[in-house]
């Protein structure tokens, strides 16, 4: 095996286990869940920049499936499958358009359909995660959306860091 070739392995696996424990203290801490759900969210961009986007994938898919057989909080296991835990794939395939309107444009088509589906799906236990202020749908849907660009902006920020600090650490241990 190359040297890097087990860490391209083992890490998407080990970032999957940290998502998975952090899913579960969404679980048990109720005003944490979109918190803890965006911060589990953040382990799939590691494991893209470990084994490319089928690392990504595979980490995601992995945690997904375990969350929802798991979990006692199937709102957790949804919020991670269909929004956190997949943006980091679609951020990194993003991220290649060049044009920044298109590039906007694609992530907040894929905020808006999966936040849709987490609506349609299970409102109800949406809306009891919420403060009571989202009532009317449009408002749930503008606060929705500045929330994610400044999440995708600051996601960014915590990409860029781990570049440039952990992961060159992490490939010299490989």
């Amino acid at each position: 095996m190359k040297r890097g070739a087990g860490i391209k392995v083992a890490l998407p696996a080990l970032l999957g286990a940290l998502s998975l424990a952090i899913l579960y203290a969404a679980c048990l801490i109720p005003t944490g869940t979109w918190g803890l759900a965006a911060l589990a969210g953040l382990t799939p961009a590691a494991a893209v920049i470990a084994g490319g986007l089928r690392g990504g994938f595979l980490c995601w898919g992995g945690v997904s499936i375990l969350a929802a057989v798991l979990l006692p909080d199937k709102f957790v296991a949804a919020l991670f499958a269909a929004l956190f835990g997949l943006y980091p794939m679609v951020k990194s395939l993003a991220e290649r358009i060049k044009a920044p309107v298109l590039r906007w444009a694609v992530k907040l088509v894929f905020f808006n359909l999966a936040f849709t589906v987490l609506y349609m799906a299970l409102g109800a236990l949406m809306l009891n995660t919420l403060p009571g202020v989202f009532g009317a749908v449009w408002l749930l849907y503008g606060a929705g959306n500045v929330v994610f660009v400044l999440y995708d902006l600051g996601f960014s920020r915590l990409i860029g860091f781990y570049l440039q600090r952990l992961w060159p650490a992490l490939k010299r241990t490989g």
